[in-house]
Formats: C-alpha cells, sequence, structure tokens
C-alpha cells in the first residue's frame, strides 16, 4: 500500500472553458497553461508519480517539450497508470480538492467522476471530488486562477 499527494495551479487567462478531471467546463476564462492546464488530472498525476516514488509530471512531461504543447492532459494519466501496472500496483482510491470561486464544480462533478475513473480503471465509487473557494482571500480568492490538490491509494495489483 502507498500513498501519494499532488497538487497544481494555474492562472486564468483568456478563453470560454476550463479543463477539470478531463472535462470541459463552460467558464468566462480559460487557463494559461502548456498542454490543456488541467489542474484536476495534473495533481492526480503527481498523487500517481508520487506514491509510486516516479518523481513528478514535470520530469515525464515537460512543458518545454513542444510533445505536450496543447495536450490532452489525460495522456498524463494513460502513461501514469502504465507505469504502475509495469510496478504490479493499482490504484485504490483517489481523492480531490479543487480550490477557486469559480466555476462551480456541483454541475459537472458526476462526469469528472466518471472520467476519472475511467482513466484510473477503478469504479466511480472509487473517486471522490469536492471543491472549495478561499473565501475570496489570496489570488484564488480574487479569481486569479483555480488550484487543485489530489491524494491517491495505490495496492498491490
Amino acid at each position: 500500500m502507498k500513498i501519494g499527494s499532488g497538487f497544481d495551479v494555474h492562472a486564468f487567462g483568456e478563453g470560454d472553458f476550463v479543463m477539470l478531471g478531463g472535462v470541459r467546463v463552460p467558464h468566462s476564462k480559460g487557463v494559461v497553461a502548456h498542454s490543456d492546464g488541467d489542474v484536476v488530472l495534473h495533481a492526480l498525476c503527481d498523487a500517481l508519480l508520487g506514491a509510486a516514488g516516479l518523481g513528478d509530471i514535470g520530469q515525464h512531461f515537460s512543458d518545454r517539450d513542444p510533445r505536450w504543447k496543447g495536450a490532452d492532459s489525460a495522456q498524463f494519466i494513460e502513461a501514469a497508470t502504465r507505469m504502475l501496472a509495469d510496478r504490479k500496483l493499482r490504484v485504490g482510491n483517489a481523492d480531490v480538492t479543487i480550490l477557486a470561486e469559480a466555476p462551480k464544480i456541483g454541475p459537472v462533478r458526476e462526469q469528472m467522476r466518471r472520467r476519472m475513473a475511467e482513466l484510473l480503471g477503478v469504479a466511480p465509487e472509487h473517486v471522490n471530488i469536492k471543491a472549495t473557494t478561499t473565501e475570496h482571500l489570496g489570488f484564488l480568492g480574487r479569481s486569479e486562477g483555480i488550484a487543485a490538490h489530489a491524494v491517491v491509494l495505490l495496492l498491490d495489483a
């Protein structure tokens, strides 16, 4: 049994949607990022890699590498789960917290949960998604960006 945590943050920029947990979520802004800027999947990827002792997302999918420009972050999760399988590990469960004033997560929570479960190869009940604000404090509270924190439990396959 291994536990990992991950964190990611992106500034808001031009656009009309954000990617969260592999789901396109309408919003008044986009994110500034090298890939699609999915903070949920980036935090989740770091948690997976960390639990397995495999470093972090930047070591495997550098924002300096043109291959990842505009990339769908689902590719990062798929690659991380293959690395886990090679080490005879599987996901037991994942718990994610999204920190932002907006967009609201409630309307897309179940869609995100199902997509993340599909990517992780687990049943949806093994994925939990929470959202909170920072009560208008700091850069997140001023709606300048969005962040996510993820924790995963890995089990022997």
